[in-house]
């Protein structure tokens, strides 16, 4: 069995640690003390923005997950290691906001029907800490030349649009007295979480399912690999996540000259490494 190459994901998530680190310490701290705060004031707009929140805090521990188990090594028991454990925590992950989602909507609608009266400056002030936790999230992310750092780091900053809208409905709560914005802002912020969620979700059984990652069409690959010079054929072929970050591929190849099997082989594979495929 050859040896496969980790390319760009691993490469560019040893220069994401400290960032990381230093990024999901701070989203934790701040999930806990959104969530006991939302309880604690009855906000449903602080509790919905910490279910988003901690969405977010999944994807950056999935990556940091997806990375440590790279370096495990397969042993004879799992013979591709433990990478796989990524989608299934990515499921999972997608399951239980979606649930979380769930409770949010139907006690948002309850409150809709039953005003409950709510500290404003509470809300916008929590809601303000978030804020200033997620900008500077995502300029730890963003401070970092490689691209992938800087998705993430966008992909942070519009979650402090969203903290932006919690602190704006405390503040209107605050001066008005109209409590009924909080259920609003939640269920809002649910449809949010809902839109988010949903691409984790599918993408995620899709994987877990063996089924082709989005962004590789299986045609496509089958039509790159009998372009290659020397074959004639390529049947049998199968396409699949080895985790979040890695496909692997099989397939039977048909060549017109058996004398030039490596020679064939290294072109193929080659060729699928700049498709996205890295192990074949």
């Amino acid at each position: 069995m050859e040896p496969h190459h980790h390319h760009e994901h691993s490469h560019r998530l040893t220069s994401l640690n400290k960032a990381f680190i230093i990024g999901i310490a701070l989203n934790i701290t701040f999930v806990i003390v959104e969530f006991g705060v939302g309880f604690y004031y009855n906000s449903l707009g602080l509790l919905s923005d910490a279910g988003h929140n901690l969405g977010d805090l999944a994807r950056l521990v999935l990556a940091m997950l997806a990375f440590r188990l790279e370096k495990v090594h397969p042993n004879s028991r799992y013979t591709y290691g433990y990478k796989k454990s990524t989608i299934l925590v990515s499921l999972l992950n997608a399951v239980i906001l979606l649930v979380a989602v769930g409770i949010i909507i139907a006690e948002s609608i309850d409150k809709l029907f039953h005003p409950v009266s709510v500290d404003g400056s509470a809300i916008a002030w929590t809601a303000g800490v978030g804020v200033v936790i997620n900008a500077l999230t995502a300029w730890l992310f963003m401070k970092d030349k490689d691209k992938d750092l800087n998705v993430k780091g966008a992909y942070l900053a519009a979650d402090t649009l969203v903290s932006v809208g919690v602190v704006a409905s405390g503040i209107i709560i605050t001066y008005t007295g109209w409590s009924i914005i909080d259920p609003i802002i939640g269920l809002g912020i649910a449809v949010i979480i809902i839109v988010s969620t949903w691409g984790l979700l599918h993408d995620s059984l899709r994987l877990s399912l063996d089924g082709v990652p989005v962004g590789i069409d299986a045609q496509k690959i089958q039509q790159l690999i009998m372009e290659q010079p020397g074959v004639e054929n390529c049947h049998h072929l199968h396409i699949w996540a080895l985790s979040t970050t890695e496909t692997a591929l099989t397939a039977h190849i048909v060549i017109d000259n058996i004398t030039q099997l490596e020679e064939v082989k290294h072109h193929i594979k080659e060729a699928l490494e700049e498709a996205g495929i890295h192990h074949a």
